[in-house]
């Protein structure tokens, strides 16, 4: 009897490792959800939607990705979601924003770090810019500190966050500037900070270059300064926040792809790895991008993985001067 039953799970677990084997080979089978860490209308969201429209065709997944939105708390709630709930089973992808998660784990108080997810591949880095609206004072990063300096702790700006891109750029150019700041995170993301600048809620803003470009080319804001080493080709016309006296350099550039939570079947990291990268290379994707002012750098797998240890070394180092 003891033979028997034993050769009986024997012949179970061969079943089951083909069946898993072949759920692999076959992934995937039915749509697959992107979880987005900000809300709808925002950056991330606006690029995830584009990045991810190609899914469904034959020569990418095959299968639709569905955007699903968990915002709050600059994407903590979100990312602890995605490190402590979420199936690794390939079928729930999340957005990742670098250095918004990372710097949030350096700081603590969430459930995820860098070891909590695999990357599949990045779409975009979309550097910081300022913003003002279309009738402030300011004109330019000078105007901007020289008030600061003028009425210590009363330029009011928004962000996305604590810990984000934008509140890295905040707290660099507090310090290179030598001006206190009142930073006012804002609980709907870059959307929502956006608003705040154009309905004269703060006094300016740091946010995506990509949200700031399309706010501009509807003649809402002006942007003043681009928080990176060079200026951007979306925007040829605004100075770096180098060129205008401030030794700021692209720390707060933010990185955007697509990861999955640690634990998820290598051969399903493979997979994805493999096509994600020519989803966001499909020329409709970059034309859509392009259009909507959003600037794209592609990187695979492997690059991110250098890209986010090194990320994780700066942001270590800037965060514990800062």
């Amino acid at each position: 009897m003891k033979k028997l039953i034993a050769a009986a799970a024997m012949a179970l677990m061969t079943m089951t490792g083909g069946a898993f084997a072949d759920g692999h080979d076959n992934f995937p089978e039915r749509p697959i959800m992107l979880m987005v860490s900000y809300g709808a209308g925002g950056a991330t969201d606006f690029q995830a939607r584009i990045v991810t429209m190609t899914a469904g065709n034959e020569d990418a997944l095959g299968m639709p990705i569905a955007i699903i939105n968990k915002p709050g708390a600059g994407g903590r709630v979100g990312w602890n979601w995605f490190a402590t709930q979420a199936d690794s089973d390939g079928y729930t992808l999340g957005a990742y924003n670098i250095p918004h998660f990372i710097a949030q784990s350096i700081e603590g108080g969430v459930e995820y770090s860098a070891e909590s997810f695999e990357p599949i591949a990045n779409w975009g880095a979309d550097p910081a810019v300022f913003v003002v609206a279309a009738d402030s004072e300011f004109n330019s990063m000078a105007d901007v500190v020289d008030y600061a300096k003028a009425n210590p702790g009363k330029l009011t700006f928004s962000g996305a966050g604590l810990f984000v891109g934008h509140h890295i750029a905040a707290l660099q150019l507090e310090k290179a500037a030598g001006v206190k700041l009142a930073y006012i995170p804002n609980n709907k993301g870059g959307a929502g900070a956006m608003k705040a600048v154009i309905a004269g809620e703060v006094l300016g803003g740091v946010n995506n270059l990509s949200d700031a470009f399309r706010a501009r080319e509807a003649g809402n804001v002006k942007i003043l300064g681009v928080f990176d080493l060079e200026r951007n080709d979306f925007l040829p016309d605004v100075p770096t926040m180098a060129e205008q006296g401030f030794d700021i350099d692209n720390a707060s550039v933010n990185f955007r792809g697509v990861m999955v939570p640690k634990g998820t079947p290598q051969p399903i990291i493979d997979k994805l790895a493999e096509i994600v990268p020519t989803m966001f290379e499909n020329g409709r994707v970059a034309g859509k991008m392009k259009a909507g002012g959003s600037p794209m750098h592609v990187m695979t797998r492997a690059e991110v993985l250098e890209m986010w240890a090194a990320r994780e070394k700066t942001l270590k180092e800037l965060l514990s001067g800062l």
